[in-house]
């Protein structure tokens, strides 16, 4: 029942919670105790294990987020508060890196990895310590909120305190919504199946596997494709997580916005991961000490991305790419903190190289971010660097592949917006229609069958 593009049981799933929801509308404990049957029974796809878990860690944030309401004293607050991060980064910990304490025949406890629902719980007592959100108003309600499946296995992460606000609400569904969300799951599945996976099949997984094998021009090329695979799987994802949600009246934030067209690495990241981002520079970055330094600041961002690095994966090539990310960053602010005026005409101008230049760094780190190993990253660099030129393994429906994706991710917000808005207007029975030949062109022109997406594993 994982979320794949090709899982038809995903999708009959989906139909099932739908009809089942909208049926118990008008009855809110039923309607709360149908999200919270669909939560479970998805987990339980992964593990019984998860279905006791969940449950189990979900209560225990409450009751601590109840406390947080009502008593007022700062040591107990503070007391309170870390148990919750304790609590749920020792569900990161467990969900990521399970082998690397206990040894890869261990890896079996977390088939599913929980960081995106920790990320999620601490958004609600961290913001209930801070005086940011309201109480989420009973159990059941938190239940929900927390382990909305839809966002369980790679968000977008959304404040608890907003998406408790939503589910408790009486829901409301209008024909555009309806439309809107079949256009997003649509689109998500498009983007995973007929992009992503193609580009990873026939190029990217070939390549860093064995990179000697092919020309710098090809390796060249693998790197372009993997940054397109991966902004396609993810963003694909997404599409689908809020398509799902918004057939439930339930609207999930937006955690892409054209990422590859920003002209620096700040912007890079208020568009990329966007509810990952805010997360890191809401609940981490801000926590750390000397925001008010002159150092203490640039220092905090690279120590924040490390860390951002090191959540993917304990291994020095998350590493190095936190590191590349946060002293980008460091490096951009500071830049803009010299020539602040400058630094505002330029972003108004929008400069195509600087745009060049700052897409051309993301896909420096995504090396390191895709390679198995530092010598693997390093394989690939001394591949490119040797500039052989040949094109054998790249066939005209690769390289129409990767013009598509490259269409896609230069493609303006308008003509996005206005492309949804026209399929939301058409009648139900184009709607359906249209999924309909999604479902068959995947069946009978997906190849071998959907990977899992990438961030599914963290």
């Amino acid at each position: 029942m994982a979320v794949q593009s090709a899982s038809g049981t995903f999708y009959l799933f989906v139909a099932a919670v739908f009809f089942l929801y909208w049926i118990s509308s008008g009855a809110r404990l039923v309607r709360l105790g149908v999200i919270l049957a669909a939560n479970y029974l998805f987990c339980a796809h992964f593990g019984l294990f998860y279905v006791v878990l969940l449950p189990v860690c979900g209560s225990i944030d409450y009751v601590l987020g109840e406390g947080l309401v009502r008593w007022r004293r700062p040591r107990v607050r503070r007391l309170l508060v870390a148990l919750s991060i304790l609590m749920n980064l020792s569900l990161v910990l467990g969900g990521r890196h399970t082998a690397w304490f206990l040894g890869d025949k261990w890896e079996w406890v977390f088939p599913l990895g929980l960081s995106f629902y920790a990320f999620q719980s601490l958004t609600y007592t961290i913001d209930l310590y801070r005086g940011d959100t309201q109480p989420a108003g009973s159990l059941l309600t938190y239940l929900c909120s927390s382990a909305f499946f839809p966002t369980l296995q790679a968000g977008p992460i959304t404040r608890v305190g907003e998406l408790a606000k939503q589910i408790a609400a009486p829901p409301a569904l209008s024909r555009e919504d309806g439309g809107r969300a079949f256009f997003l799951i649509g689109l998500g599945i498009l983007k995973k199946t007929f992009i992503a996976d193609y580009l990873a099949e026939n190029l990217v997984n070939r390549v860093f596997d064995t990179p000697n094998l092919y020309s710098g021009a090809e390796t060249l090329l693998a790197v372009y494709a993997f940054s397109l695979q991966l902004y396609f799987d993810f963003s694909g994802y997404t599409d689908i997580a809020r398509g799902v949600a918004l057939l439930m009246g339930i609207r999930l934030p937006i955690n892409f916005d054209r990422p590859y067209q920003s002209v620096n690495v700040t912007e890079f990241w208020r568009r990329w991961h966007i509810s990952f981002s805010d997360w890191l520079r809401d609940y981490l970055y801000f926590s750390l000490p000397g925001k008010r330094g002159k150092v203490m600041p640039y220092l905090n961002l690279v120590i924040t991305m490390a860390l951002g690095g090191l959540w993917h994966g304990v291994s020095w090539t998350f590493l190095i790419w936190g590191l590349l990310h946060g002293s980008a960053l460091a490096a951009t602010r500071g830049w803009q903190a010299r020539h602040r005026q400058a630094g505002k005409r330029q972003m108004a101008r929008r400069s195509p190289l600087a745009m060049l230049g700052t897409y051309h760094f993301v896909c420096l780190t995504w090396i390191f971010f895709r390679a198995a190993s530092v010598s693997n990253a390093l394989a690939v660099l001394a591949r490119i660097g040797s500039l052989t030129v040949g094109l054998e393994n790249v066939s005209p429906m690769l390289a129409g592949v990767m013009l598509l994706g490259a269409a896609g991710m230069l493609a303006g917000k308008r003509w996005y917006a206005g492309a949804m808005e026209r399929f939301a207007a058409c009648p139900f029975y184009v709607h359906a229609a249209a999924l309909a030949g999604v479902a068959m062109a995947v069946h009978y022109l997906g190849g071998r069958g959907s990977a899992p997406f990438v961030y599914s594993r963290f």
